[in-house]
């Protein structure tokens, strides 16, 4: 089976990379894909070298999976090309996931909707993914009327410019890259992508629709707040969720704590609660800080913290080509 992954010398391509190789996908030949500038260098994978290729060599290629990760134009623009070719592609952009003819999919959560017809997959938001794995199994059994998140999210999500910028300033460096309108170390941004009319980001946004697509619900009523802050490792949330149904708390940690994906570290005696580097090169979600809104009835607040890179992109989309070989779509 021929894999590509396209912008494989990118953040999220490396790691994509990686966690083929730490899974043992059953891949027989491996296809890294890059821009121009990139092309003809080496990349290591299982102690063998792949040279760099670009897009048309790879569609040529006609490899069996294509993961992209490397921006919503070029996804756009090549994606559907490597479909015609007969590839079924991976989608890490946004491009695709709000289409109304593309399946938007988090394996623990909706695998059921593949079918052998979905020949472009998109991968959901990072923040996205990592609260629609644990709101999915309460909402199966207490069914949510309304979440309000606010998130605390990695500069990683941003990409290399980011975490470069973090570590000049932290160094006194100010004549650095820029990947953002302000200084991020000892600073909290509160904006993530570009405002839109409503006020909110684009990113709000988009953990507001993927979220009811996810879980198939528009009656779910959300909304959002997204902050960067200077960390690594992961994106954090602060999750309250309002129920049809009352709750026990000791069951909802008990749900959470079966469900596929899912660490609780909720041990507030020995002040054990989930952070993000904790999180940091593990594939699962972690939930604590489980208690009862006292505020209003039927309201639980819960934290949430995932590896934006791994479980929030690389990992998620790693799964779904898995998924694809366990459905045999493929």
């Amino acid at each position: 089976m021929k894999v590509a992954v396209v912008g494989a010398t990118g953040l999220v391509g490396t790691v994509m990379l990686k966690v083929l190789e730490e899974r043992n996908f059953p891949l027989t030949e491996l296809i890294p894909v890059a821009s121009e500038k990139s092309v003809g260098k080496e990349i290591s994978y299982k102690g063998k070298k792949y040279a760099v290729v670009n897009i048309d060599t790879a569609i040529a290629m006609k490899p069996a999976i294509a993961l992209f990760s490397a921006g919503g134009d070029t996804s756009l623009e090549h994606a559907p090309r490597f479909a015609e070719a007969g590839t079924i592609v991976i989608d890490n952009s946004s491009a695709w996931r709000m289409d109304p003819t593309k399946k938007l999919i988090v394996p623990e959560v909706n695998a059921h909707v593949l079918n052998i017809d979905d020949t472009i997959i998109a991968n959901p938001n990072c923040s996205t993914i990592q609260m629609v794995v644990a709101l999915k199994p309460l909402h199966a059994k207490y069914k949510i009327k309304r979440v309000v998140v606010s998130t605390y999210q990695s500069v990683t999500g941003t990409g290399v410019k980011a975490v470069t910028q973090m570590m000049n300033e932290r160094q006194g460096i100010t004549d650095g890259p820029m990947a953002y309108a302000y200084p991020i170390d000892l600073n909290v941004i509160p904006q993530i992508d570009v405002f839109q009319e409503n006020g909110y980001t684009k990113e709000e946004m988009k953990m507001i629709k993927e979220t009811k697509k996810i879980l198939d619900d528009d009656t779910i009523r959300i909304t959002a707040t997204t902050v960067r802050i200077p960390v690594m490792g992961g994106h954090s949330e602060s999750v309250n969720i309002e129920f049809e149904q009352d709750f026990n708390v000791e069951e909802v940690r008990s749900i959470l704590a079966q469900s596929k994906g899912i660490t609780v570290v909720d041990d507030i005696a020995n002040l054990k609660y989930p952070m993000p580097k904790d999180a940091h090169e593990k594939d699962d979600v972690f939930v604590g800080r489980i208690r009862r809104d006292e505020s209003q009835p039927n309201t639980l607040n819960m934290w949430i913290v995932a590896d934006n890179l791994r479980k929030g992109a690389a990992t998620n989309a790693v799964q779904i080509a898995e998924l694809l070989i366990q459905k045999e779509l493929i």
